[in-house]
Order: C-alpha cells, then structure tokens, then sequence
C-alpha cells in the first residue's frame, strides 16, 4: 500500500500563486507514476497534471497548461505542483495519486491522497 498525504492547498487571490506538495509513504516511490486531479463541486473529478516514474514525462490539463507544473523528488518521495496565475475556475480539491501507469484517468491509479482545498477568489 501506499499513503499519499497532500498539503499546502488554502485561499488565494486571482493571478497568485500555490505550490502544493503529495508525500508518499508504504512503497518504493520512484517506481511509482504520479498526478493530481482536482474535483470542484458539483463537478466530475478531472485530469490536471501527471508525471512520469522517472520525472523525464510530463503532461497537463489544456486548461492548466502554461500555469501549472508538476516535478517530482524521488530523494525526498515528494511530489509538487506549482500553481501560478490562479483563476478563480482553478478553484476545487486537489488530490494526489500514484500509479504504476501515469494517465489521465481516474481508474488508472491505484493510491490517492486525502485531497487539499484550493480556493482563488476574484
């Protein structure tokens, strides 16, 4: 098994900027491909970024790309995600998860974290 623990989410103002962070606990975790979701009310929980095992992969949301990006730590079992020019549409829970295959669906990972809260306000 592994445990994802998300953190850094909170209240931001349009045009600033986040860095969330995924630790990783209970497996090897540079074997492990790795992605955020996010899920607004209401909404379906959709695809935001992923990165490969190796971190030389990476791949974005078209509403994301150009403003996010995802890196990964193997030393430290960490992912990030770097949020900057927050729209108030980026506003949802943002979930880290883990998997041997780095997708961009839901049901091709295996581990998901606890989800952190990220709100932009206009």
């Amino acid at each position: 098994q592994v445990e994802l623990v998300e953190s850094g989410g909170g209240l931001v103002q349009a045009g600033g900027s986040l860095r969330l962070s995924c630790a990783a606990s209970g497996r090897t975790f540079s074997t492990l491909g790795m992605a955020w979701f996010r899920q607004a009310p209401g909404k379906e929980r959709e695809f935001v970024a992923r990165i490969s095992w190796s971190g030389s992969t990476t791949a974005y949301a078209d509403s994301v790309k150009g403003r996010f990006t995802i890196s990964r730590d193997n030393a430290k079992n960490t992912v990030y995600l770097q949020m900057n020019s927050l729209k108030p549409d980026d506003t949802a829970a943002y979930y880290c998860a883990a998997g041997v295959v780095s997708g961009v669906r839901t049901g091709e990972y295996e581990y998901w974290g606890q989800g952190t809260q990220v709100t932009v306000s206009s």
